[in-house]
């Protein structure tokens, strides 16, 4: 089985990418992020004519989540309990045996700020959600744009990016906290090339320069982590014409 994340930055924009990405990938399963498109906007018929069936939670030009998948989707969850939010940035699916809870966690603009605030609060809500869903799903996948690099080696330059937003102590301390669940990076499962990175500034030249970060991970729990075969960052649709400034990342199972 084929496990994809991609924050695509606009499904309306991106759409023949990800129709050309899925012919080319051939994944099982894929959660999509930043999609800006109300629910009724969905491209449900061109996803469903390439193969796959889809759930969605969106809204009008801001954030957006959908998980695409080869198999039936069920037992839907959109939305953290407990926490009355607008912003549409879960999803979570049943698919066969697997629990896939797809994420666009907020960005936090800089440290320090309401929106910081909200990104800590936000991820400490998230961290007892998944602590639930873990017990009821040992099977479980955590996907999706966390909006942190969680260690230095994520980052092109660690001092420029020293205790700045995205790669802040308390923000790396938070996403800690949901691995101490028993998620494990399923990226860092595996030996890998320096200086990987799966976003890239649309400035500077920096893709071409490989200025970017690793924030798009795919979490596995101990189940889901020993049939782990691969794991990797799908660089080639970052090269495209009008490419999203994520790649596609992706694990491979061995059980399906």
């Amino acid at each position: 089985m084929k496990l994809a994340s991609w924050n695509v930055n606009s499904l309306n924009v991106r759409l023949p990418q990800v129709l050309d990405w899925l012919e080319q990938a051939q994944p099982d399963v894929v959660g999509l992020q930043e999609t800006k498109l109300p629910d009724e906007r969905f491209p449900r018929d061109a996803l469903r004519e390439a193969g796959y069936e889809s759930l969605c939670s969106g809204q009008k030009t801001y954030n957006g989540v959908a998980v695409l998948a080869r198999q039936p989707l069920s037992a839907p969850v959109t939305d953290i309990p407990g926490l009355d939010d607008p912003q549409r940035r879960v999803l979570a699916t049943t698919i066969g045996d697997l629990r896939f809870v797809n994420l666009y966690v907020p960005n936090g603009q800089a440290v320090g700020s309401d929106k910081y605030a909200y990104k800590l609060d936000w991820l400490a809500r998230l961290r007892d959600w998944l602590a639930a869903e873990q017990a009821r799903h040992p099977r479980l996948v955590v996907v999706g744009d966390f909006n942190v690099a969680p260690e230095d080696r994520d980052v092109h330059d660690p001092e420029a990016w020293r205790e700045q937003v995205l790669c802040s102590t308390p923000e790396r301390e938070a996403l800690q906290a949901l691995m101490a669940l028993g998620l494990t990076d399923s990226f860092r499962r595996f030996p890998q090339d320096e200086a990987v990175f799966s976003w890239w500034d649309y400035r500077m030249n920096n893709f071409k320069r490989n200025r970017g970060l690793r924030i798009d991970l795919i979490l596995t729990s101990p189940t889901v982590t020993g049939a782990l075969t691969a794991s990797y960052v799908d660089r080639g649709p970052r090269a495209w014409e009008r490419p999203s400034d994520h790649a596609p990342v992706v694990a491979e199972l061995a059980d399906a």
